[in-house]
């Protein structure tokens, strides 16, 4: 890594005036001299655009390097990183102190640290951290980025993440995100496939650490990763944003021991409000939970959102906030009850047929377009807009399902809550 400044004075400078323009725009127009390094300005300012959405923290900071766009398109979300970073408060809080302990002592490690989000959270809470990447550009980047981030406890090693594992002293936490794309680019789901196996390393991951967290695709099927890290898994978090499941989480733990059917799963989605919409439940607890069939709805309709969908946390759903299913296939509820807390959306319904030509015509009659889902049902969102003539768009919304009695219907709702 190199001693001297990642950009010089006339490229940064070029980069904060020019920050809320288009990149194409600039790059074509713009006059090339000696000083100013246009291409590492052009990733400056569409890194920028990205980060004040995606990473306000880090956009507040004027020092930070952003590095090239494929790089900022796959690193943790601000929020996703903090919620990993409650979680390693959390388990901190539950560690046995030792005799003469202090909080230098309390020390993580990223095994795989990429553009450095993840860690930047995660180190705030441990008296020394390290960041293991074998790629030196973005060790150069995360050494210039937590110091402009005032994280002193942190350490940069540019080396391999397997090798350093081997020969690290023991820590109190372990951060993983294997990388899922293959030597070609393409895009790999399964847990062996990724670069480095955290299956295959998990015996010496908990011999390294008292927890191990691995970051995982969303496309995983969460009761397989149990399973293959059988007696090990003390949680699973499944993680969403926007309703769109960016991440699946295992928590290891060194002799947990818990049984598969009774490790918590924790269900969160990110909406931009303060707190996220939140579920835990356990597979036993699903298995035992009573969840009553309607043919009758109520006032309200409830979408479950991505994480619980994900998780398949159905039978919990309908007992913890006593909502009535209206199909085992459909998973959409209902309720006279409006319930603000209901983690998913949430509609009151206005009105609602079946699909008879003349009930249909007579409903929609005043809409123009509609926002328009299909649960349980036999078309397509594409198929059932055009047989409805409906645009896309509007403040109504429209869900063609299922009811318990197996009769198909159009539930005409607005949003609330």
């Amino acid at each position: 890594m190199s001693d001297g400044p990642l950009l010089n004075d006339v490229t940064r400078a070029f980069a904060e005036a020019h920050r809320n323009e288009d990149v194409r725009d600039l790059a074509l127009k713009t006059k090339r001299t000696a000083d100013l390094d246009l291409l590492a300005a052009l990733d400056q300012i569409a890194g920028w655009q990205i980060a004040r959405n995606k990473l306000p923290q880090w956009a507040a900071c004027a020092d930070i390097v952003y590095p090239a766009h494929i790089s900022m398109e796959q690193c943790s979300s601000q929020f996703t990183a903090q919620y990993k970073a409650e979680i390693a408060r959390r388990l901190l809080r539950s560690l046995p102190q030792s005799a003469g302990q202090t909080a230098n002592d309390v020390t993580m490690t990223d095994l795989t640290g990429g553009f450095g989000v993840d860690f930047s959270y995660l180190a705030r809470g441990f008296g020394h951290a390290t960041y293991v990447e074998r790629q030196s550009h973005l060790c150069e980047l995360a050494a210039h980025n937590m110091a402009a981030l005032g994280l002193t406890q942190a350490q940069v090693v540019c080396g391999d993440g397997v090798e350093y594992l081997r020969a690290m002293e023991p820590a109190q936490l372990i951060y993983i995100d294997p990388a899922r794309r293959d030597e070609h680019g393409a895009r790999t789901y399964a847990i062996e496939d990724c670069t480095p196996d955290a299956l295959a390393l998990r015996d010496l991951l908990l011999a390294k650490a008292r927890y191990v967290m691995i970051k995982l695709s969303p496309m995983l099927d969460w009761r397989k990763a149990v399973d293959d890290f059988a007696g090990t898994v003390a949680e699973v978090h499944i993680v969403s944003t926007g309703n769109e499941c960016k991440e699946l989480l295992l928590l290891l733990g060194q002799g947990e021991g818990v049984p598969a059917d009774d490790i918590p799963i924790h269900c969160v989605n990110f909406t931009g409000v303060p707190a996220p919409q939140a579920l835990v439940f356990t597979r036993r607890q699903e298995k035992e939970r009573a969840c009553p069939y309607t043919p009758q709805l109520k006032s309200y309709l409830y979408e479950p959102n991505a994480s619980v969908l994900k998780a398949g946390a159905f039978r919990s759903l309908s007992s913890l906030y006593k909502v009535e299913k209206l199909h085992p296939n459909s998973h959409l509820y209902t309720s006279d009850h409006f319930l603000p807390d209901f983690p998913g959306r949430k509609f009151r319904i206005t009105s609602s047929c079946g699909f008879g030509k003349k009930e249909v015509k007579e409903m929609l009659a005043a809409e123009k377009k509609a926002n328009l889902t299909v649960r349980n049902f036999p078309a397509t969102v594409a198929e059932l807009r055009k047989r409805l003539k409906l645009a896309e768009g509007g403040g109504t919304y429209l869900f063609a399902t299922t009811l318990a009695d197996e009769k198909k219907v159009l539930i005409r709702c607005q949003a609330t809550g």
